[in-house]
């Protein structure tokens, strides 16, 4: 059986604008973004390292014509002053940060991690995919009208038959 994903066997997480709209915030690039990590995950499977599969997403995002950048640095402030820098993994069209992890299941610190990097980065929408033995996605929201909204989606399992 093939083990490519339909849009309708997959979760997607929803969330939205507020003030009664039913539009994803940056849906429409959360959108391709998912649909490239299964892409990506169809093709490579579980079992490489993280920075792989970040070259893989980066690659396949861009041949979907979406502007990429690689290893971004987030500076975090202290009143003013630096006191750390991190790097988000993938920002995507200057609006989604993007974090890529691998291994057996996500770590109960990944969520914070990829919240803190909105925090810092002052962008709104994040992405936690998960590359292992199955594909793992959620959909991070932080803004300061909503403040943080977290609803987790998990994959459908893929059959590699």
């Amino acid at each position: 059986m093939d083990a490519a994903i339909r849009s309708n066997e997959r979760q997607d997480t929803a969330h939205y604008g507020g003030g009664g709209s039913t539009e994803l915030l940056h849906g429409d690039i959360t959108g391709e973004i998912i649909s490239a990590f299964y892409a990506v995950y169809n093709e490579l499977g579980y079992g490489f390292l993280e920075s792989v599969y970040v070259r893989a997403l980066a690659i396949e995002l861009f041949q979907r014509r979406m502007n990429v950048a690689r290893d971004v640095p987030v500076t975090v402030y202290y009143k003013g002053v630096t006191v750390g820098t991190y790097r988000a993994d993938l920002l995507v069209s200057e609006a989604v940060v993007v974090d890529v992890k691998a291994g057996e299941q996500p770590a109960e610190y990944d969520r914070p991690q990829l919240l803190n990097y909105l925090r810092a980065s002052g962008k709104e929408v994040g992405l936690l995919l998960h590359f292992g033995p199955r594909a793992v996605l959620r959909r991070v929201i932080h803004t300061r009208k909503l403040g943080e909204m977290v609803e987790p989606a998990t994959s459908e399992p893929l059959d590699r038959h």
